[in-house]
């Protein structure tokens, strides 16, 4: 709790926002940023202790400022597992927001599309996850004012918020689908033998983030939506070689829907905030 308690202080003395939404910005996202009228930023690299992003289109940064009148803090990068971070420290950020007030979580990512009716660019809310592939978040001692040692998990996804998304989708005619998304480690990309066996197990989308950063969240009492861009077809599924250019390329044609779609959906659960209907 320590490293945490520090973090927070050192971003206290940056600015005195206490945002009711959390938002990670998965690749292509970046530039929602435009967006947020953002009052500070704060590089990961400034703050102590902190896991810094290497990944390459990760920024690696928070933004804190408001969204219409909703006040949110934007995580511009994450950290991921394969970076060479242990688990406690990839989910650092999350805890990070939570103590500083944050109520809301809305994952965002670009992921593997494993289920044969999607297509590359479409955008899935994600209603479930399989995380079994890699460590969990909670191994170790539990910290009591973070949450309960054996938290449930029946609802990650808070239903209430991805109402939010579709609702959001509907009104901007964008198509959405709905899936299971599962975790693995990385970095490499998945084989065929892998991708038909995550299809068997009920995934829709695959990727490297997002499923302990969920776990976390839960734990430490956020209410947790999500929302992934479809940036290929997984291996075995799409008949060419995957790349992270690839991936980086449909992110960024995908990026202007993706962006009015969270800012929508963000508004909307900022109503619900407000009229207490979660």
């Amino acid at each position: 709790m320590t490293k945490l308690q520090n973090a927070a202080a050192f971003i206290r003395t940056r600015t005195n926002c206490v945002p009711k939404i959390a938002i990670v910005l998965g690749s292509g996202l970046g530039g929602f940023a435009d967006r947020v009228n953002v009052e500070t930023a704060v590089e990961y690299a400034e703050i102590p202790d902190f896991p810094r992003s290497t990944v390459e289109g990760h920024a690696g940064r928070f933004l804190f400022g408001s969204l219409g009148c909703v006040p949110v803090v934007l995580m511009q990068g994450r950290v991921h597992y394969y970076e060479g971070y242990p688990m406690q420290d990839v989910v650092m950020p999350i805890r990070l927001m939570r103590l500083l007030g944050a109520e809301i979580l809305l994952l965002t990512n670009a992921a593997g599309g494993i289920n044969p009716a999607f297509r590359a660019g479409d955008l899935m809310c994600i209603t479930g996850q399989i995380a079994s592939f890699v460590p969990s978040p909670l191994i170790g001692p539990n910290d009591d004012e973070i949450g309960f040692r054996f938290p449930d998990m029946s609802h990650i996804y808070n239903e209430t918020l991805s109402d939010c998304i579709r609702s959001a989708a509907r009104e901007l005619n964008i198509p959405l689908q709905n899936g299971v998304y599962v975790q693995t480690s990385g970095p490499q990309y998945e084989s065929p033998q892998e991708i038909r066996m995550y299809g068997l197990l009920g995934a829709d989308a695959v990727g490297m983030s997002t499923a302990c950063e969920a776990i976390a969240a839960v734990h430490a009492g956020f209410r947790v939506c999500g929302i992934s861009c479809i940036s290929n077809m997984a291996a075995g599924i799409s008949p060419t070689p995957l790349t992270h250019a690839e991936v980086q390329q449909t992110a960024d044609r995908t990026a202007p829907l993706f962006r009015s779609l969270v800012e929508k959906a963000v508004l909307r659960m900022a109503q619900t905030i407000k009229e207490n209907t979660l």
